[in-house]
Protein backbone atom coordinates (compact mmCIF):
# COMPACT_ATOMS: atom_id res chain seq x y z
CA UNK A 1 0.00 0.00 0.00
CA UNK A 2 3.02 2.22 0.60
CA UNK A 3 4.18 2.00 -2.26
CA UNK A 4 1.14 2.10 -4.36
CA UNK A 5 0.61 5.66 -2.71
CA UNK A 6 3.99 6.83 -3.17
CA UNK A 7 3.31 6.02 -6.83
CA UNK A 8 0.07 8.11 -7.15
CA UNK A 9 2.01 10.36 -5.73
CA UNK A 10 4.72 10.83 -7.98
CA UNK A 11 2.10 10.71 -10.90
CA UNK A 12 0.40 13.82 -9.15
CA UNK A 13 3.46 15.93 -8.49
CA UNK A 14 4.82 14.76 -12.29
CA UNK A 15 1.44 16.03 -13.54
CA UNK A 16 1.00 19.29 -11.51
CA UNK A 17 4.91 20.24 -12.89
CA UNK A 18 3.61 19.59 -16.57
CA UNK A 19 0.86 22.11 -15.69
CA UNK A 20 2.55 25.06 -14.19
CA UNK A 21 4.36 24.72 -17.35
CA UNK A 22 1.41 24.78 -19.68
CA UNK A 23 0.38 27.72 -17.38
CA UNK A 24 3.46 29.36 -17.80
CA UNK A 25 3.63 29.19 -21.43
CA UNK A 26 -0.36 29.97 -21.77
CA UNK A 27 0.71 33.27 -20.07
CA UNK A 28 4.05 33.88 -22.10
CA UNK A 29 2.15 33.32 -25.56
CA UNK A 30 -0.32 36.16 -24.21
CA UNK A 31 1.54 38.15 -22.81
CA UNK A 32 4.21 38.33 -24.70
CA UNK A 33 2.54 38.84 -27.99
CA UNK A 34 -0.03 41.82 -26.22
CA UNK A 35 2.40 44.39 -27.70
CA UNK A 36 2.98 43.30 -30.84
CA UNK A 37 -0.69 42.21 -31.41
CA UNK A 38 -2.59 45.79 -29.71
CA UNK A 39 0.00 47.65 -31.72
CA UNK A 40 -1.72 46.17 -34.70
CA UNK A 41 -4.88 46.61 -33.18
CA UNK A 42 -4.59 50.56 -33.01
CA UNK A 43 -3.15 50.44 -36.30
CA UNK A 44 -6.15 49.38 -37.83
CA UNK A 45 -8.74 50.71 -35.45
CA UNK A 46 -7.95 53.18 -33.15
CA UNK A 47 -6.35 54.42 -29.85
CA UNK A 48 -7.62 55.23 -26.86
CA UNK A 49 -8.85 58.98 -26.95
CA UNK A 50 -9.37 61.96 -24.84
CA UNK A 51 -11.22 64.97 -26.13
CA UNK A 52 -10.45 68.02 -25.22
CA UNK A 53 -11.83 71.13 -24.79
CA UNK A 54 -11.38 73.86 -27.71
CA UNK A 55 -8.66 76.48 -27.33
CA UNK A 56 -9.96 80.14 -28.43
CA UNK A 57 -7.58 83.24 -28.72
CA UNK A 58 -7.32 86.17 -31.00
CA UNK A 59 -4.39 88.93 -30.61
CA UNK A 60 -4.57 92.88 -29.86
CA UNK A 61 -2.67 95.52 -29.16
CA UNK A 62 -1.92 97.11 -25.83
CA UNK A 63 -0.21 100.39 -25.12
CA UNK A 64 2.39 101.01 -22.20
CA UNK A 65 4.26 104.02 -20.92
CA UNK A 66 8.10 103.12 -20.82
CA UNK A 67 10.78 105.50 -19.31
CA UNK A 68 14.10 104.98 -20.21
CA UNK A 69 17.42 107.22 -19.83
CA UNK A 70 18.78 108.74 -23.24
CA UNK A 71 21.47 111.83 -23.40
CA UNK A 72 21.49 111.38 -19.75
CA UNK A 73 17.91 112.87 -19.64
CA UNK A 74 14.26 110.87 -18.78
CA UNK A 75 12.68 110.07 -22.02
CA UNK A 76 8.93 109.07 -21.86
CA UNK A 77 7.64 106.65 -24.69
CA UNK A 78 4.66 104.74 -25.74
CA UNK A 79 5.11 101.17 -26.68
CA UNK A 80 2.70 98.78 -28.52
CA UNK A 81 2.63 95.33 -27.47
CA UNK A 82 1.15 92.23 -29.34
CA UNK A 83 -1.22 90.47 -26.56
CA UNK A 84 -3.15 87.18 -26.90
CA UNK A 85 -6.07 86.62 -25.41
CA UNK A 86 -8.47 83.67 -25.20
CA UNK A 87 -12.34 83.68 -25.26
CA UNK A 88 -13.80 82.59 -21.57
CA UNK A 89 -15.98 79.42 -22.19
CA UNK A 90 -19.33 80.48 -21.20
CA UNK A 91 -21.12 76.71 -22.18
CA UNK A 92 -20.78 73.73 -23.35
CA UNK A 93 -23.16 71.38 -24.83
CA UNK A 94 -22.11 67.93 -25.61
CA UNK A 95 -23.27 64.45 -26.89
CA UNK A 96 -21.62 61.32 -27.61
CA UNK A 97 -22.48 58.17 -28.67
CA UNK A 98 -20.83 54.46 -28.20
CA UNK A 99 -20.87 51.46 -30.44
CA UNK A 100 -18.75 48.32 -29.09
CA UNK A 101 -17.62 46.26 -31.57
CA UNK A 102 -15.21 43.69 -29.60
CA UNK A 103 -12.32 42.28 -31.49
CA UNK A 104 -9.89 38.88 -30.73
CA UNK A 105 -6.57 38.50 -32.01
CA UNK A 106 -4.77 36.06 -30.77
CA UNK A 107 -5.39 34.69 -26.90
CA UNK A 108 -7.07 38.23 -25.80
CA UNK A 109 -9.97 40.03 -26.65
CA UNK A 110 -9.70 43.53 -27.32
CA UNK A 111 -12.76 46.35 -26.47
CA UNK A 112 -13.08 48.32 -29.31
CA UNK A 113 -15.62 50.88 -30.38
CA UNK A 114 -17.26 53.66 -32.54
CA UNK A 115 -17.91 57.02 -31.02
CA UNK A 116 -19.94 60.04 -32.91
CA UNK A 117 -19.18 63.41 -31.27
CA UNK A 118 -21.01 66.47 -31.33
CA UNK A 119 -19.95 69.35 -29.00
CA UNK A 120 -21.75 73.21 -28.95
CA UNK A 121 -19.48 75.71 -27.19
CA UNK A 122 -20.40 78.99 -26.50
CA UNK A 123 -17.70 82.01 -25.76
CA UNK A 124 -18.26 85.26 -25.15
CA UNK A 125 -16.01 88.14 -26.22
CA UNK A 126 -14.85 90.58 -23.24
CA UNK A 127 -13.49 93.09 -25.36
CA UNK A 128 -15.58 96.14 -26.61
CA UNK A 129 -13.82 95.62 -30.95
CA UNK A 130 -14.73 93.28 -33.38
CA UNK A 131 -12.25 90.40 -32.80
CA UNK A 132 -10.59 88.00 -35.74
CA UNK A 133 -10.60 84.61 -33.02
CA UNK A 134 -8.99 81.68 -33.63
CA UNK A 135 -10.63 78.30 -32.88
CA UNK A 136 -8.62 75.51 -32.41
CA UNK A 137 -9.69 71.70 -31.39
CA UNK A 138 -7.12 69.06 -30.49
CA UNK A 139 -7.86 65.50 -31.66
CA UNK A 140 -8.40 63.06 -28.91
CA UNK A 141 -5.75 60.45 -30.68
CA UNK A 142 -3.08 60.81 -33.04
CA UNK A 143 -3.59 57.07 -33.96
CA UNK A 144 -7.21 57.46 -35.50
CA UNK A 145 -9.58 58.30 -38.71
CA UNK A 146 -11.94 61.73 -38.26
CA UNK A 147 -14.80 61.32 -40.92
CA UNK A 148 -17.50 63.69 -41.77
CA UNK A 149 -15.81 66.68 -39.90
CA UNK A 150 -17.99 69.51 -39.45
CA UNK A 151 -16.67 72.90 -37.80
CA UNK A 152 -19.49 75.67 -37.88
CA UNK A 153 -19.61 79.19 -35.93
CA UNK A 154 -23.11 80.55 -35.46
CA UNK A 155 -24.11 77.98 -37.98
CA UNK A 156 -22.01 78.61 -40.48
CA UNK A 157 -19.43 76.20 -42.02
CA UNK A 158 -15.51 77.41 -40.89
CA UNK A 159 -12.56 76.84 -43.43
CA UNK A 160 -10.27 74.49 -41.14
CA UNK A 161 -6.54 74.75 -41.24
CA UNK A 162 -4.62 71.23 -39.92
CA UNK A 163 -1.90 71.84 -37.44
CA UNK A 164 0.01 68.44 -36.48
CA UNK A 165 -2.75 67.01 -34.22
CA UNK A 166 -5.66 69.76 -34.26
CA UNK A 167 -7.61 71.66 -36.57
CA UNK A 168 -7.66 75.46 -36.79
CA UNK A 169 -10.44 77.87 -37.82
CA UNK A 170 -11.24 81.53 -37.46
CA UNK A 171 -14.63 83.64 -37.53
CA UNK A 172 -14.83 87.45 -36.47
CA UNK A 173 -16.95 88.08 -32.99
CA UNK A 174 -18.57 91.40 -32.29
CA UNK A 175 -17.77 93.48 -29.05
CA UNK A 176 -18.91 92.21 -26.02
CA UNK A 177 -20.95 89.07 -28.53
CA UNK A 178 -20.93 85.67 -28.17
CA UNK A 179 -20.41 83.11 -30.85
CA UNK A 180 -21.36 79.22 -30.89
CA UNK A 181 -18.63 76.88 -31.93
CA UNK A 182 -19.71 73.47 -33.37
CA UNK A 183 -17.66 70.46 -33.88
CA UNK A 184 -18.73 66.88 -34.90
CA UNK A 185 -16.83 63.90 -36.03
CA UNK A 186 -17.27 59.82 -36.35
CA UNK A 187 -14.17 58.06 -34.97
CA UNK A 188 -13.04 54.61 -33.83
CA UNK A 189 -11.11 53.94 -30.55
CA UNK A 190 -9.80 51.62 -27.99
CA UNK A 191 -10.48 50.66 -24.63
CA UNK A 192 -11.71 53.59 -23.23
CA UNK A 193 -13.03 57.60 -23.77
CA UNK A 194 -12.27 60.63 -21.67
CA UNK A 195 -13.53 64.03 -22.06
CA UNK A 196 -10.54 66.58 -20.25
CA UNK A 197 -11.65 70.35 -19.07
CA UNK A 198 -7.84 71.06 -18.94
CA UNK A 199 -4.50 69.88 -17.87
CA UNK A 200 -4.79 71.67 -13.97
CA UNK A 201 -7.51 72.64 -11.72
CA UNK A 202 -10.69 74.14 -14.35
CA UNK A 203 -13.49 75.99 -13.85
CA UNK A 204 -16.02 74.86 -15.91
CA UNK A 205 -19.36 76.98 -16.50
CA UNK A 206 -22.85 75.26 -17.55
CA UNK A 207 -21.38 72.27 -18.69
CA UNK A 208 -23.56 69.33 -19.92
CA UNK A 209 -22.05 66.46 -21.63
CA UNK A 210 -25.14 63.59 -22.40
CA UNK A 211 -23.50 59.68 -23.48
CA UNK A 212 -25.32 56.88 -25.18
CA UNK A 213 -23.84 53.21 -24.72
CA UNK A 214 -24.95 50.36 -26.57
CA UNK A 215 -23.77 48.29 -23.21
CA UNK A 216 -25.14 47.92 -20.12
CA UNK A 217 -21.66 46.88 -18.03
CA UNK A 218 -20.48 50.86 -17.68
CA UNK A 219 -17.58 51.55 -15.63
CA UNK A 220 -15.97 54.81 -15.33
CA UNK A 221 -12.21 55.14 -14.95
CA UNK A 222 -10.04 55.78 -11.99
CA UNK A 223 -9.50 60.14 -11.51
CA UNK A 224 -12.58 60.70 -13.17
CA UNK A 225 -17.01 61.69 -12.52
CA UNK A 226 -18.97 59.95 -12.09
CA UNK A 227 -22.48 60.47 -13.94
CA UNK A 228 -24.55 63.07 -12.44
CA UNK A 229 -27.68 60.94 -14.19
CA UNK A 230 -27.99 57.57 -15.26
CA UNK A 231 -31.12 55.72 -17.36
CA UNK A 232 -31.60 52.45 -18.39
CA UNK A 233 -32.11 52.10 -22.20
CA UNK A 234 -33.28 48.30 -23.54
CA UNK A 235 -30.07 48.41 -25.37
CA UNK A 236 -27.55 50.44 -22.76
CA UNK A 237 -27.34 53.73 -20.66
CA UNK A 238 -28.17 56.97 -20.99
CA UNK A 239 -25.64 59.29 -18.87
CA UNK A 240 -25.53 62.48 -18.11
CA UNK A 241 -22.78 65.07 -16.58
CA UNK A 242 -24.45 67.94 -15.97
CA UNK A 243 -22.79 71.35 -13.91
CA UNK A 244 -23.34 74.54 -13.45
CA UNK A 245 -20.34 75.98 -11.74
CA UNK A 246 -17.54 73.37 -11.69
CA UNK A 247 -14.17 73.68 -9.80
CA UNK A 248 -12.32 70.39 -10.93
CA UNK A 249 -9.15 68.27 -11.35
CA UNK A 250 -10.97 65.80 -12.80
CA UNK A 251 -11.64 64.69 -16.57
CA UNK A 252 -15.41 62.80 -17.20
CA UNK A 253 -14.48 58.76 -18.89
CA UNK A 254 -15.98 55.75 -19.87
CA UNK A 255 -14.14 52.16 -19.54
CA UNK A 256 -15.51 50.06 -22.13
CA UNK A 257 -16.07 46.65 -21.04
CA UNK A 258 -13.56 43.72 -21.47
CA UNK A 259 -14.50 40.78 -22.94
CA UNK A 260 -13.66 37.27 -20.93
CA UNK A 261 -10.19 36.80 -21.99
CA UNK A 262 -9.17 33.54 -23.52
CA UNK A 263 -5.36 33.24 -22.52
CA UNK A 264 -5.38 34.40 -18.86
CA UNK A 265 -8.90 32.34 -18.29
CA UNK A 266 -6.93 29.26 -19.70
CA UNK A 267 -3.77 29.71 -17.87
CA UNK A 268 -5.42 30.16 -14.13
CA UNK A 269 -7.38 26.92 -15.20
CA UNK A 270 -4.25 25.06 -15.47
CA UNK A 271 -2.86 26.43 -12.72
CA UNK A 272 -5.33 24.99 -10.57
CA UNK A 273 -5.49 21.63 -12.34
CA UNK A 274 -3.40 19.80 -9.31
CA UNK A 275 -6.88 20.58 -7.28
CA UNK A 276 -9.03 18.95 -9.28
CA UNK A 277 -6.76 16.16 -10.28
CA UNK A 278 -6.19 15.92 -6.06
CA UNK A 279 -9.83 15.85 -5.54
CA UNK A 280 -10.20 12.78 -8.45
CA UNK A 281 -7.68 10.34 -7.19
CA UNK A 282 -8.50 11.23 -3.77
CA UNK A 283 -12.21 10.27 -4.41
CA UNK A 284 -10.90 7.21 -6.75
CA UNK A 285 -8.82 5.49 -3.92
CA UNK A 286 -11.53 5.78 -1.48
CA UNK A 287 -14.14 3.99 -3.49
CA UNK A 288 -11.29 1.72 -5.28
CA UNK A 289 -10.09 1.03 -1.78
CA UNK A 290 -13.97 0.24 -0.36
CA UNK A 291 -15.43 -1.91 -3.19
CA UNK A 292 -11.77 -3.54 -3.28
CA UNK A 293 -11.06 -2.97 -7.08
CA UNK A 294 -8.19 -3.13 -8.16
CA UNK A 295 -6.55 0.19 -10.31
CA UNK A 296 -2.96 -0.08 -10.93
CA UNK A 297 -0.81 3.35 -10.57
CA UNK A 298 0.08 2.78 -14.54
CA UNK A 299 -4.46 2.96 -14.73
CA UNK A 300 -3.80 6.51 -12.49
CA UNK A 301 -0.71 7.86 -14.92
CA UNK A 302 -3.26 7.63 -17.83
CA UNK A 303 -6.44 9.38 -16.27
CA UNK A 304 -3.67 11.60 -15.36
CA UNK A 305 -2.71 12.31 -19.08
CA UNK A 306 -6.26 12.53 -19.89
CA UNK A 307 -7.21 15.43 -17.54
CA UNK A 308 -3.77 17.06 -18.71
CA UNK A 309 -5.64 16.80 -22.27
CA UNK A 310 -8.53 18.99 -21.39
CA UNK A 311 -5.83 21.61 -20.51
CA UNK A 312 -3.56 20.90 -23.40
CA UNK A 313 -6.15 21.15 -25.95
CA UNK A 314 -7.85 24.40 -24.45
CA UNK A 315 -4.94 26.04 -24.47
CA UNK A 316 -4.31 25.73 -28.07
CA UNK A 317 -8.42 25.85 -28.94
CA UNK A 318 -9.20 29.21 -27.66
CA UNK A 319 -7.18 31.27 -29.82
CA UNK A 320 -9.27 29.97 -33.02
CA UNK A 321 -12.89 29.92 -31.48
CA UNK A 322 -15.14 30.71 -28.89
CA UNK A 323 -13.61 30.24 -25.49
CA UNK A 324 -16.90 28.31 -24.18
CA UNK A 325 -17.17 26.11 -27.10
CA UNK A 326 -13.33 25.41 -27.03
CA UNK A 327 -14.44 24.34 -23.67
CA UNK A 328 -17.00 22.18 -24.11
CA UNK A 329 -15.01 20.55 -26.36
CA UNK A 330 -12.47 19.95 -24.11
CA UNK A 331 -14.60 18.90 -21.58
CA UNK A 332 -15.85 16.24 -23.97
CA UNK A 333 -12.94 14.99 -25.45
CA UNK A 334 -11.25 14.44 -21.27
CA UNK A 335 -14.92 12.90 -20.84
CA UNK A 336 -14.33 10.32 -23.37
CA UNK A 337 -10.85 9.51 -22.88
CA UNK A 338 -11.97 8.63 -19.33
CA UNK A 339 -14.63 6.85 -19.65
CA UNK A 340 -13.97 5.12 -22.62
CA UNK A 341 -10.53 3.60 -20.56
CA UNK A 342 -12.18 3.08 -17.53
CA UNK A 343 -14.81 1.23 -18.90
CA UNK A 344 -12.57 -1.58 -20.23
CA UNK A 345 -10.32 -1.34 -17.10
CA UNK A 346 -12.90 -1.82 -14.38
CA UNK A 347 -16.17 -1.60 -16.26
CA UNK A 348 -19.50 0.60 -17.41
CA UNK A 349 -20.92 1.24 -14.45
CA UNK A 350 -17.52 2.75 -12.75
CA UNK A 351 -16.73 4.08 -15.52
CA UNK A 352 -19.89 6.35 -16.48
CA UNK A 353 -21.27 6.96 -12.43
CA UNK A 354 -18.48 7.06 -9.88
CA UNK A 355 -15.23 8.22 -11.65
CA UNK A 356 -17.34 9.72 -15.19
CA UNK A 357 -19.51 12.10 -12.16
CA UNK A 358 -16.25 12.86 -10.24
CA UNK A 359 -14.29 13.88 -13.23
CA UNK A 360 -17.00 16.12 -14.22
CA UNK A 361 -17.26 17.72 -10.78
CA UNK A 362 -13.79 18.34 -10.36
CA UNK A 363 -12.57 18.98 -13.50
CA UNK A 364 -15.16 20.57 -15.92
CA UNK A 365 -17.40 22.33 -12.64
CA UNK A 366 -14.40 23.11 -10.90
CA UNK A 367 -12.51 24.54 -13.98
CA UNK A 368 -15.63 26.43 -14.84
CA UNK A 369 -15.74 28.41 -11.74
CA UNK A 370 -13.27 30.43 -13.40
CA UNK A 371 -15.98 31.56 -15.77
CA UNK A 372 -17.84 33.38 -12.79
CA UNK A 373 -15.55 36.46 -12.16
CA UNK A 374 -15.39 36.79 -8.19
CA UNK A 375 -17.29 33.53 -7.72
CA UNK A 376 -14.39 31.28 -8.48
CA UNK A 377 -12.82 31.05 -5.07
CA UNK A 378 -16.39 30.82 -2.77
CA UNK A 379 -17.53 27.83 -5.29
CA UNK A 380 -14.34 25.92 -5.33
CA UNK A 381 -14.49 25.86 -1.23
CA UNK A 382 -17.78 24.99 -1.41
CA UNK A 383 -17.56 22.45 -3.62
CA UNK A 384 -14.58 21.16 -1.31
CA UNK A 385 -16.37 21.19 1.86
CA UNK A 386 -19.59 19.14 0.32
CA UNK A 387 -16.73 16.46 -0.90
CA UNK A 388 -15.61 15.97 2.55
CA UNK A 389 -18.92 15.92 4.36
CA UNK A 390 -20.04 13.40 1.88
CA UNK A 391 -16.66 11.15 2.33
CA UNK A 392 -16.58 11.14 6.18
CA UNK A 393 -19.84 10.54 6.29
CA UNK A 394 -20.06 7.25 3.20
CA UNK A 395 -16.90 6.44 5.03
CA UNK A 396 -17.70 6.97 8.92
CA UNK A 397 -18.21 2.91 9.81
CA UNK A 398 -15.24 1.63 7.86
CA UNK A 399 -12.31 0.00 9.32
CA UNK A 400 -9.15 1.02 7.23
CA UNK A 401 -6.62 -1.25 8.92
CA UNK A 402 -8.99 -4.15 7.98
CA UNK A 403 -8.94 -2.23 4.79
CA UNK A 404 -5.09 -1.26 4.41
CA UNK A 405 -4.33 -4.99 5.93
CA UNK A 406 -6.16 -6.75 2.94
CA UNK A 407 -4.75 -4.81 0.70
Amino acid sequence: MTKRIAALSFIFVCTAIAWFILGGTIFSRTHGTDSRLRGNVVSTWGAPQTQKAPATSYHHLVERTVERIENDQKVTRTVRDRVTTSLPLEASRINVDFALEHRQKGLLWYSTYKVDFDGAYTFRNPSADNQSVTFTLDFPAAQAIYDDLQVTADGKPLEIRHQNNAVAASTRVGGGGSVIFKVSYRSQGLDSWRYSFGEELTQVRDFSLAMTTDFKEIDFPENTLSATDKTETPGGWQLTWQYNNLLTGYQVGMEMPQMLQPGPLAGRISFFAPVSLFFFFFLLFIITTIRNIELHPMNYFFLAASFFSFHLLLAYLADHISIHLAFLICAAVSLSLVISYLRLVVGPRFAFIEAGLAQLIYLVLFSYTFFLEGYTGLSITIGSIITLFVVMQTTARINWSEKFAGK
